[in-house]
């Protein structure tokens, strides 16, 4: 399809007219913070509920989790949990004591106080692609290593779409950049891009505290200031099975001493790195990311953290991690009710396992984002923009995505819903009676222009005409509307004075070495 549609693009022929549907580029929803009112799918019934909790209160306890970071060791001892080497076993009175600290909600506040973000109350925001190292749009036609001005113009259109929340990780990596610098780079291209909520990789000490003085900066903050209320966030992984590795663990802690956010989210594979079964898979990541919270609630009481669930399962033929299935879907509404269980706000994705933004693309993340809604999830990571398990970052399939979170948001808006007189439609319906219809008459008139969601880069003409229009398909679509965002996109105001502090942060620091690499 890609050699096609670049084909047709390079011959001239009629390409379709610009989606340039009022304002700038197109029309799109409002910021807005959507509140998932729905009654969460829960597949498990009390029984289920109890014995995933027992089982990872039994790894806890019996087996242990290895922690590869000294400080975390001595904390636990100091805890009074049992150190044996790297492995920490956990009584389930203390894990639960810790557990219960943690707040249901709580808030994460930019640089621009209208970006607020509530993180639980029945939220569920959208986050961009993150970490991937390559990069595929239909211009290129092929995967190529991410680059800084392809990671920049993700941010614009992180920026851009009002549906998109929070700035995660880097939205691709700039390869070319060398890691010891490549941070601070991207981070000030992520604070002067964009005023959204952002994101620190606890890889390494300076990493985070780089980050955190970049935000601190930024924001106009004194320290005091800064750790008031949370600012950004970092999110980790644990190594599974059953380990957690130093940066990730140091860069938690630096973080929530400082008052800023964590996400604890295992990458448990069933099949590979977790038991085949989806309890089983559930259960350890479970007992992975408490113990964790525990830890981090254990040094900072109230410390803002959220639980995260990123198990789905393997190919069996490949090996290869699959995404969007039907037991990822299951995964993360089982998640979903642990989460509730425990009191902790959760974090899920917007994945897939597609190569190209397609068919398998779309139904793949769109599983996804649904598992998400049905969860209760309040933090949805890399919800537009990914390919090929998170190796690849696309913009063509970040627009799509966009068009499918909108379409989620609208769904959540009460109106829909709403049952007063004027919503039953009785004196319409009389009105029209038996033989007439409801184009014309006025309590139709009155509501035309909202009353249904209108897509920006969905084509519902028919055949015919879409055909007389160029027979533009959805990628290449999304590819112009992508290269319309960016054309007129206009960043954020940042003071002079903040901005050159910022630079000379970056300056600074890249004089001194930024971080110290394996390289």
């Amino acid at each position: 399809m890609t050699e096609a549609l670049t084909q047709k693009r390079r011959s001239g022929g009629r390409a379709g007219n610009r989606e340039r549907r009022g304002g700038a580029v197109f029309r799109q929803m409002p910021w807005r913070l959507p509140k998932n009112t729905d009654r969460p799918v829960e597949p498990l019934d009390g029984e289920g509920v109890a014995a995933i909790h027992n089982g990872a209160m039994r790894i806890l306890e019996e087996i242990g989790i290895a922690f590869l970071n000294e400080e975390a060791l001595a904390l636990f001892r100091q805890a009074g949990c049992r150190v044996d080497g790297q492995v920490v076993r956990m009584d389930r009175d203390w894990v639960m004591e810790m557990v219960s600290r943690a707040p249901a909600s709580f808030t994460l506040t930019p640089r621009n106080p209208d970006r607020r973000l509530v993180i639980g109350e029945g939220h569920i925001l959208f986050g961009n692609v993150s970490s991937p190292p390559s990069y595929f749009d239909l211009e290129l036609g092929r995967k190529v290593s991410g680059t800084r001005a392809q990671c920049a113009d993700l941010l614009r259109l992180t920026q851009h779409f009002n549906c998109i929340h929070f700035a995660g990780g880097y939205p691709v990596e700039p390869v070319e950049i060398h890691p010891s610098v490549r941070h601070l780079d991207v981070l000030f291209d992520k604070l002067t891009l964009t005023d959204k909520v952002m994101h620190a990789y606890s890889l390494g000490r300076e990493r985070v505290e780089d980050v955190m003085e970049m935000v601190r900066i930024a924001g106009g903050l004194t320290e005091e200031e800064f750790q008031a209320t949370p600012r950004m966030y970092t999110n980790i992984n644990s190594t599974s099975p059953l380990k957690h590795d130093h940066p990730m663990i140091d860069g938690c802690l630096r973080c929530v001493r400082r008052g800023q956010a964590v996400i604890v989210t295992p990458f448990t594979l069933a099949g590979a790195m977790a038991p085949v079964t989806m309890a089983g898979a559930v259960t350890l990541s479970i007992a992975e990311a408490l113990s964790a919270i525990a830890l981090f609630q254990f040094v900072r009481p109230g410390a803002p953290s959220v639980i995260g669930t990123f198990t789905s399962n393997v190919d069996m033929k490949s090996g290869a991690p699959a995404f969007g299935t039907p037991e990822y879907i299951r995964a993360t509404q089982m998640t979903g009710q642990m989460a509730r269980f425990y009191g902790l706000p959760l974090r899920a994705s917007g994945v897939c396992a597609a190569n190209v933004p397609d068919g398998q693309a779309m139904w793949e993340t769109s599983n996804s984002l649904w598992s998400a809604m049905q969860s209760g999830t309040n933090i949805v990571y890399h919800a537009a923009g990914w390919l090929e398990g998170g190796l690849v970052a696309s913009p063509e399939k970040f627009v799509m995505d966009c068009e499918v979170i909108q379409m989620l948001q609208r769904y959540l808006e009460p109106d829909i819903t709403a049952t007063t007189p004027d919503d039953i439609a009785f004196e319409a319906i009389r009105e029209v009676g038996h033989d007439g219809h409801y184009f014309g008459i006025q309590h139709t008139q009155d509501r035309y222009e909202t009353a249904f969601y209108q897509p920006f880069v969905s084509d519902w003409r028919n055949f015919e005409a879409w055909a007389a229009d160029g027979e533009v398909w959805t990628a290449e679509r999304a590819h112009r509307l992508f290269k319309e965002i960016i054309a007129h996109f206009e960043p954020p105001p940042m003071e002079a004075a903040i901005r050159e502090e910022l630079e000379a942060f970056v300056a600074r620091r890249k004089a001194e070495g930024g971080a110290p690499t394996d390289f």
